[in-house]
């Protein structure tokens, strides 16, 4: 039978990486097929969950445990960051505080004719940092991605502090 500290570190593992998997996968997933398009702010969240991929995903094939530990560890800290930018750019949403970035645009410049472009820059949707495009209950996907984040990134770091 495994040590329940083994079984912990392997929890937290799991949470490591299917958390940021699958709230990319939800991000892709409603742009891709519900045709949301993300923010700039939207972007910047996406990052810190791309990254904390590569530690989680090392903390399985490293044989030292002291290293996986510490992968996790990161990985569970990159989450949190992401959690972090959530809740700056759901504030921005909510109005609580002024947005840090101009909005964005899915424009695509390439080929064509100056008229080509202008028309494609008058056509292209603007989206908006400080607007939700969606919400459930009052919480915008800006929301949910830090509830998330942030609630899986202490989970794994209490699971990994009882796990030594």
């Amino acid at each position: 039978m495994a040590r329940p500290g083994t079984r912990r570190e392997c929890m937290a593992k799991w949470i490591a990486l299917l958390l940021p998997a699958a709230l990319l996968a939800g991000a892709w997933g409603s742009q891709l097929i519900g045709g949301l398009y993300p923010c700039e702010m939207c972007h910047w969240q996406r990052w810190p969950h791309y990254a904390a991929l590569v530690p989680a995903l090392l903390a399985f094939v490293v044989p030292q445990r002291s290293l996986r530990g510490s992968l996790v560890i990161l990985a569970a800290l990159l989450i949190a960051v992401s959690g972090a930018i959530g809740v700056a750019h759901a504030g921005v949403e909510y109005g609580w505080w002024p947005g840090f970035t101009a909005c964005t645009s899915t424009v695509n410049f390439t080929g064509g004719t100056a008229a080509d472009r202008l028309n494609a820059i008058l056509k292209a949707p603007v989206i908006r940092c400080d607007v939700a495009q969606w919400t459930l209950g009052g919480i915008s996907l800006a929301g949910f991605n830090a509830i998330l984040s942030l609630g899986g990134a202490a989970t794994i770091l209490v699971l990994m502090r009882k796990a030594r």
